[in-house]
């Protein structure tokens, strides 16, 4: 089981943070160390070499004023003052001979370099060499240069010191890197584990959905952060998704509960047409109310389909440019006739024209639904207005007014839902399903339908929609009037 757990460890995005986080430190800090050793190695090596410098032009200013032998005994007594194991002295002919030196029993390695002499010879004021020699562990640093007429100088110094100065900065940079990155791993880790508990809270939370627990949610905390509006878009799913579980769930009930009626009466007629029909028009007649009740039925159930599918977002709508004035209009001629046989006035206040794009036959259909509603519920004498009104926030709010038996506020939450029928409306024929897919529909457009009653007064149905580009209509019209232009001229 702790094998299982290490291996697994290795392979869970803190640990990868983490250890890219501690890499790209390391990777880093090792290119800046890199570059201070080059750095501090030049500035090291430049300063010997001016000191080698310094002490040439010393012995050429002696052997200037006083002679060659000053410059051997001076030669000497530099060796002897700065140490003879840290620096030697030669002085050599033009031909590489060496006629004069300081003490040479610990450099006797030390060879006279004869590219370095023809070098000198040939105009370089000065030759510069290191020089590793075996079983020695620092290097020397090797001058050749004029100090007089026919006299050169060969001077060499260890770099002992410097070569100490870098080991202990290795050292310490090694010391100091390792702690630095060790910290820098831990604070990875920190900061690491701190992102993903987001993803962790998310993970929690689809394995408890998976157990069942469609209520459980992703807590957030509210930084704006990218687990933030993963959280808020997790979120946002579950709700969907447990808006559709419990839609099915309703749809399931509601058909177990409205589809048993007409069923049980599609039986019981049958049944009693089995056991006492007696003639050919007894059995035409339960043909006929079979017939009736199955498109009863399955007209209940393609309404339950649509409503569903709409509010799923399962089908993407097909907008087109309409006028919405002109439907509204058409749909009054259409229930104009309906409204004459009950005896109810039906008046229709609407602008001439107003742009929308929408699916026209998914929106006929929900202004029919209310319409329809509407005259029902109204009795004789009754009035049905419909009127429309711009809103501020770039909408139109269409309102349909009845003066019918109204709703009452227990039933008024309560009116869009599939199958809810008031007790004021189960005397009338209808499956409860009409304001629930207007309502869908509206809700498809970006809109909405709200609705406000007053039991034995009246109700008033308000559609609102979002009020579009007019630029697409006006083309549509365009297009329209050409064509018919195009008919004339043809005709």
């Amino acid at each position: 089981m702790f094998l299982k757990k290490h291996f697994n460890f290795r392979y869970t995005l803190a640990f990868r943070l983490t250890l890219w986080y501690a890499g790209i430190f390391a990777v880093s800090s090792s290119v800046a160390f890199l570059f201070f050793y080059l750095l501090i190695a030049s500035v090291i090596r430049d300063g010997t070499d001016q000191d080698l410098l310094s002490r040439a032009k010393q012995l050429s200013s002696h052997l200037n004023i006083d002679g060659i032998e000053a410059v051997r005994r001076v030669a000497v007594l530099e060796a002897q003052a700065a140490g003879e194991k840290k620096i030697f002295v030669r002085l050599l002919y033009p031909n590489g001979t060496a006629f004069s030196s300081s003490n040479m029993s610990y450099w006797k390695d030390i060879t006279i370099s004869r590219n370095s002499i023809n070098r000198i010879i040939g105009g370089s004021g000065h030759v510069f060499e290191t020089i590793s020699i075996p079983h020695r562990k620092h290097n020397v640093r090797v001058l050749y240069g004029v100090i007089g007429p026919g006299i050169l100088l060969q001077l060499g110094q260890s770099t002992e010191n410097q070569s100490r100065f870098i080991e202990a900065f290795q050292k310490m940079f090694i010391t100091t890197m390792s702690i630095l990155i060790l910290s820098a791993a831990l604070i990875g880790w920190f900061m690491a584990r701190r992102a993903i508990t987001g993803v962790e809270a998310v993970t929690k939370t689809a394995r408890h959905i998976s157990e069942g627990s469609l209520d459980q949610r992703v807590p957030v905390n509210e930084r704006g952060d990218e687990i933030d509006q993963l959280a808020l878009t997790f979120n946002h799913m579950l709700d969907r998704i447990q808006a559709l579980v419990i839609n099915i769930k309703e749809i399931s009930d509601n058909i177990a509960h409205d589809l048993r009626s007409p069923i049980t009466r599609i039986r019981g007629l049958a049944e009693v047409t089995m056991t006492t029909g007696n003639t050919l028009a007894e059995y035409e007649t339960m043909a006929a109310n079979t017939i009736e009740e199955c498109d009863r039925l399955l007209d209940m159930i393609n309404t339950m389909l649509v409503i569903s599918k709409t509010e799923a977002g399962v089908e993407k709508i097909k907008r087109d440019p309409m006028d919405m004035a002109s439907l509204i209009h058409d749909a009054c001629e259409l229930f104009e006739p309906m409204a004459e046989d009950k005896g109810i006035q039906l008046t229709c206040n609407i602008p001439d024209q107003w742009a929308l794009t929408g699916n026209v036959p998914m929106v006929q259909r929900m202004i029919a639904n209310v319409i329809d509603n509407a005259i029902k519920y109204t009795p004789s004498g009754g009035e049905v207005t419909l009127s429309a009104r711009t809103t501020r926030n770039g909408s139109i709010n269409i309102l349909i007014k009845d003066t019918g038996v109204g709703i009452s506020q227990e039933d008024l939450p309560h009116i869009f839902k599939r199958f809810y029928r008031c007790d004021q409306s189960r005397s009338r024929p209808g499956t409860g399903l009409g304001l629930s897919l207007a309502r869908a529909i509206a809700k498809a457009h970006g809109g909405d339908i709200t609705a406000a009653s007053t039991l034995n007064v009246g109700s008033t149905f308000s559609i609102i929609l979002p009020i579009t580009d007019t630029t697409a209509f006006e083309q549509a019209i365009e297009r329209k009037d050409n064509k018919q232009r195009d008919r004339t001229k043809t005709n």
